[in-house]
């Protein structure tokens, strides 16, 4: 955290900022204890619990915020839906056989694979390395085992 803080001061940025959770740590989350203890505060809050918090340089400078579609996530459509991105190398090992588990279980899964800027900057979530909604809702930023997602489907 001290050479992230370091390299932006050195850039010349506004300031740093990073997702948490809500009142406790969250899996592939930054620890939001952590994080107020090295000054970062809240900048705002998405309806999921997560949080976007920042570390301004400058007391003039804007706190980020979430847009609409990040702040509330949701999205149109029944079944399981998964927005993902290669950020983290698991998705590449679990969204293949998350699908083939749910397509084994007659389970309706789609998933949409983000991989560029313009799609992940209006994901309808405030993660996107990995984002699973269920009826519409949002579940879960938590990479899902082939096991865990036959218990989120009550299987």
């Amino acid at each position: 955290m001290n050479e992230c803080i370091r390299d932006a001061k050195e850039q010349g940025r506004k300031g740093v900022c990073i997702l948490s959770s809500e009142g406790r740590k969250r899996e592939f989350l930054a620890d939001p204890k952590f994080l107020a203890y090295k000054g970062f505060e809240v900048a705002d809050v998405s309806d999921c619990g997560i949080n976007l918090m920042a570390l301004p340089f400058e007391e003039s400078a804007a706190l980020p915020k979430f847009k609409e579609c990040a702040k509330h996530p949701a999205v149109g459509e029944d079944g399981f839906v998964l927005y993902y991105t290669d950020q983290c190398p698991f998705t590449c090992y679990w969204v293949p056989r998350v699908r083939q588990v749910a397509e084994e279980h007659n389970i309706p899964f789609k998933t949409i694979h983000i991989t560029d800027k313009e799609t992940a900057q209006h994901a309808p979530a405030p993660v996107t390395t990995y984002a699973l909604f269920r009826d519409g809702q949002f579940l879960t930023q938590g990479i899902q085992s082939d096991k865990k997602f036959l218990a989120l489907a009550g299987l």
